[in-house]
């Protein structure tokens, strides 16, 4: 049975319980609008640990001034009916004020690795981030959390901020879900116009171009980045914010590329901006 939670207090109180009879705690930290994406993280948590937590929270801190906080999609209702079919044990759903009584005196901030990609484009955002995944983490304590490949700088600045301030818990990284047409699921798919849908199918197929070059041999960045920007410009009429190769997870510029890597874009159409990626090669 599913039980949504409201205050940091009782969550707090359940996951100190369950320590004490020794259950294992899986989380998945959400903003909600669920979609098959979440869920298949969360049946992973469901089958490798004896407690699942969710939560479901708009995060303020996360967004910009000119971004989408207000109009950001909250469906409290469907969202606990999807995570109830699944065997999600509990969801916190605290308010806004709840997570935030009074303005934070102690803030953190994220240093190299938000000065790229989603970084470079919304500042403060990965500050945020980790801001309310600490508290977060504080007051459900489990010991795997798992997040999705999707956001994959979000994760390697999670893993990395999990090894500095020593929290004692397993991040497990989980691959892109994607529709059948290959389009990486997203909240945000909702806002594409009929036609942008269709475009969009091509974000997906030109980093399976890059795959098949970096297959071939290519290993020079600017000939795959400019690959994809081609064949974007070519196939949709999105904006391209950006198309970048990293090295991964330390998210440093390649030129020549060896070792393991990061290959990010980022495509705005009309009220969507929509990321993907891949991540070829193995670790150094």
């Amino acid at each position: 049975m599913t039980q949504v939670i409201k205050t940091v207090k009782e969550m707090q109180q359940i996951t100190r319980d369950l320590k004490r009879s020794g259950k294992s705690i899986g989380f998945i930290p959400t903003m909600g609008a669920l979609h098959e994406g979440h869920l298949s993280i969360m049946r992973r948590s469901v089958e490798e640990n004896d407690v699942t937590v969710i939560s479901v929270f708009v995060n303020p801190l996360q967004f910009g001034p000119n971004e989408d906080f207000d109009a950001y999609p909250r469906q409290i209702e469907q969202d606990v009916a999807l995570v109830k079919e699944i065997n999600v044990d509990y969801v916190f759903h605290p308010e806004v004020e709840e997570m935030y009584p009074n303005e934070l005196s102690v803030t953190l901030k994220v240093g190299r690795l938000a000065e790229v990609l989603e970084g470079a484009q919304r500042p403060g955002h990965f500050d945020g981030v980790v801001t309310v995944v600490n508290k977060l983490f504080n007051i459900v304590s489990p010991d795997k959390a798992y997040f999705g490949k999707k956001d994959a700088q979000q994760l390697a600045i999670i893993e990395k901020m999990v090894e500095d301030f020593n929290h004692p818990i397993e991040i497990i990284g989980i691959d892109i879900v994607r529709e059948d047409d290959g389009l990486a699921r997203s909240s945000r798919n909702v806002y594409l116009t009929e036609s942008e849908r269709q475009e969009a199918v091509h974000l997906s197929k030109s980093l399976k171009l890059a795959k098949s070059l970096y297959e071939e041999g290519e290993r020079r960045s600017n000939k795959i980045v400019g690959a994809i920007k081609t064949y974007l410009t070519e196939n949709t009429n999105g904006h391209i914010d950006e198309v970048a190769i990293y090295s991964y997870p330390e998210l440093e510029v390649v030129t020549d590329i060896e070792g393991q890597i990061f290959i990010s874009l980022a495509v705005k159409f009309s009220k969507a901006r929509l990321i993907d990626n891949i991540i070829l090669g193995s670790g150094k």
